[in-house]
């Protein structure tokens, strides 16, 4: 099986120091006067005692004063001595008691039951952070794009702001901290309440998802030109953080912004089973088979989806489908179209990239990596069957082979319902 790496370049109380001395110190003292050498003390290996007549933990030049012992009288030795309760009288036993107090007690009333054992429920401690109202309105910030979903918005609106409107910014304003150019670019009145204001969560919610659509868009033609590395949630959120010029110098995600990429996807798994949403990736009703084959045999060997990479141990989007073909086979344009890059990349190689215009009022692209040759340039227009290069395993790769994939405004598409049955 031949698989590639999807354009990832590269690519988880103790006591006081008084106490603590006091407690040797105590220690120690009572091992030298009994002279037992079975216990080491806490700093000690087993065996090692402390010289005889050293009190550990006294100051360097302080003589320990000697006392000669005194022979008890006869009535001493006739009354017993009282001694007072012991430490497992004072300590542990009341601590005990209350231990099999509290099981007993969960025993009886199922707290130790393998739910609760697992921790809180999701859905219940990410309840608290949103109101319920304001998911249909995540739900339809994230509908212009699959790279952001519902989850996604919530958990940077939370890491921004905590989903309160009373921002410590005064340049910054509502949940999700909009500047005034930044509203003046993506604010609009989503509620129709008459007024748009980043201070309306509904507004701010759908104002953040045009915004985050608009970078991931700008992203993903980044990583499909192989100008940039790395996940497309990740790099979205770098480009929000950072600028998506600086995530473009850098070719992945910046240092810079990692901090707020940890933030935010710390904070994910308390808002997924509130606002899951399994983003549409079926191309199928768009597709009725207009593509025709980029290989002679339609050979199978890594499918679209959700994968572990074989030389990373990631799961994550497979964003195309590997056909197997052996080194040097014909790879040929599978729709009329315009050559839109044609190029070596770190991660896929030798790659070409076609735009086929419009369907449906979507812009359609194919690519093609790992290519050992090219056969076109860039800006030359082709018809389907056009030779565009040939197999090869260039790139990030284990094996000859087509990585193929179909884009629709920007999204991935699963591309084998866009090719027809027959060659």
């Amino acid at each position: 099986m031949t698989e590639e790496r999807d354009g990832t370049a590269s690519v988880h109380e103790a006591a006081g120091p008084a106490e603590r001395v006091g407690g040797e110190t105590a220690f120690r003292r009572h091992r030298t006067r009994t002279g037992s050498a079975d216990h080491a003390g806490p700093d000690g290996p087993t065996g090692a005692a402390a010289p005889e007549d050293v009190v550990i933990g006294e100051p360097p030049g302080h003589e320990h004063p000697r006392t000669t012992p005194t022979t008890p009288t006869a009535d001493e030795n006739q009354r017993p001595r009282r001694r007072g309760p012991g430490p497992f009288t004072l300590i542990v036993a009341p601590s005990l008691l209350a231990l099999i107090g509290v099981s007993g007690y969960l025993a009886l009333s199922g707290g130790f039951s393998p739910e609760q054992s697992q921790g809180p429920d999701p859905a219940q401690t990410s309840v608290g952070n949103v109101d319920a109202s304001f998911v249909p309105w995540l739900r339809k910030a994230a509908d212009a794009c699959t790279v952001v979903t519902p989850s996604l918005l919530a958990a940077q609106i939370d890491q921004l702001s905590g989903w309160s409107n009373d921002s410590a910014s005064l340049s910054q304003q509502g949940i999700a901290g909009f500047t005034d150019a930044q509203w003046r670019t993506w604010g609009r009145d989503d509620n129709a309440n008459g007024r748009s204001s980043p201070r309306d969560p509904e507004d701010a919610i759908m104002a953040l998802g045009r915004q985050d659509c608009s970078l991931a868009e700008k992203v993903t033609d980044l990583r499909t030109e192989g100008t940039v590395s790395g996940d497309l949630v990740d790099l979205t959120l770098a480009a929000y953080t950072v600028g998506t010029d600086t995530v473009k110098q850098a070719g992945r995600v910046p240092t810079d912004a990692r901090a707020f990429l940890k933030q935010v996807k710390a904070r994910l798994p308390r808002y997924d089973a509130l606002v899951r949403r399994t983003p549409d990736q079926n191309g199928g009703q768009n597709a009725s088979a207009v593509l025709t084959h980029p290989v002679g045999t339609l050979t199978v060997t890594s499918s679209f989806g959700s994968r572990t990479h074989p030389l990373t141990g990631v799961t994550k989007l497979h964003t195309g489908v590997d056909f197997g073909a052996p080194q040097g086979a014909q790879v040929s344009a599978a729709r009329d179209g315009r050559i839109e890059f044609a190029g070596t990349t770190t991660a896929y190689g030798i790659r070409v990239v076609i735009d086929h215009g419009s369907i449906g009022g979507k812009r359609l692209q194919t690519t093609y990596s790992h290519l050992s040759a090219l056969q076109v340039t860039a800006g030359q227009t082709v018809t389907a069957g056009t030779p565009v290069g040939l197999v090869g395993s260039t790139g990030l790769s284990t094996g000859p082979h087509l990585h193929f994939e179909v884009l629709l405004d920007g999204q991935y598409m699963d591309p084998l319902p866009w090719l027809s049955t027959a060659r």
